[in-house]
């Protein structure tokens, strides 16, 4: 259900963040996760002349002897020379093979199975595309990393009510409790996960712009200290600072996109189905993104 916003508020909000030796120390110690699934020096090289990258950000809720299961999936892709942004949500219960695996079946399932290595795998072999970096964030997270940055802003489009909370229509200022109980709410909603995978984009955009302002940089030890308790990436520091100088103009202009397909229930279990014209269409999207 989590995003991977820490990565996000490093590598395009929080600009000056760079420059603190505890914020090297905790990427490379501490988030740092490295996967076959992913060509790191391929990945480099793209970040290094400012080409598109495509982001995976997985938000998982991991339980005690539990691997979880990644409830969000979202591929986000940031064209830095146009300084535009996309982020396009693969429904968690999506009909899809699990590469390594072979069963066919939800594509959450896959982290379950192999973790975000096979996650990315998954992936890519579903829309064809490649995925250049990944965030894992545990939702447990959200709470303290919205709190870490002094709380944020959405722009609510339905009012409603949820774990004795009032989520009004129009702008509502979010603590980190309530920001993770206005993404938890699903099944008030008309529009099922589309609804809810709507309302952690807008959490996602929510934390950039709070990112985005320099003061910030006055909140780096509490944002670290979140971070390195729910946060794993296979970027390196280096590659979150290219990020903060070289693609900080992506955020300028956002467009965001929800996966539909038709649904369908296999030995008891609801799955959704995708098109072959939705994928090719999704497909598209990612990887003509910037050209």
């Amino acid at each position: 259900m989590l995003v991977g916003l820490g990565v996000i508020i490093l590598s395009i909000g929080a600009y000056g963040l760079y420059v603190f030796n505890d914020v090297r120390s905790t990427v490379n110690s501490e988030l740092h996760e490295e996967i076959d699934a992913i060509d790191s020096e391929a990945a480099k090289e793209k970040l290094n002349n400012k080409d598109p990258l495509n982001i995976l950000l997985l938000g998982v809720d991991e339980r005690e002897n539990d691997q979880g299961r990644s409830d969000t999936m979202i591929v986000m892709t940031l064209d830095p020379n146009n300084e535009k942004m996309q982020m396009v949500s693969i429904p968690r219960d999506t009909e899809a093979e699990i590469i390594g695996d072979g069963r066919v079946t939800r594509m959450n399932h896959s982290y379950a199975y192999g973790g975000s290595n096979m996650t990315v795998d998954t992936i890519e072999n579903f829309l064809d595309i490649e995925i250049d970096y990944y965030a894992r964030v545990n939702m447990e997270g959200l709470s303290q990393l919205v709190d870490s940055v002094g709380g944020i802003t959405v722009n609510n489009t339905r009012a409603f009510q949820y774990d004795g909370y009032q989520f009004p229509e129009g702008k509502v200022q979010l603590s980190g409790e309530e920001a993770l109980a206005f993404v938890r709410m699903r099944k008030e909603d008309p529009q099922g996960d589309a609804g809810r995978n709507e309302r952690q984009r807008q959490v996602i955009q929510g934390v950039i712009n709070k990112g985005a302002s320099l003061n910030i940089v006055n909140q780096v030890g509490d944002i670290m200290e979140v971070l390195g308790n729910n946060v794993s990436t296979n970027m390196e520091f280096s590659d979150m600072r290219r990020l903060a100088t070289n693609y900080r103009g992506a955020q300028k202009e956002t467009s965001t996109y929800q996966m539909s397909g038709s649904s369908k229930t296999s030995s008891g279990m609801y799955l959704i189905e995708m098109s072959q014209e939705e994928i090719e269409k999704t497909h598209k999207m990612i990887t003509n993104f910037g050209s």
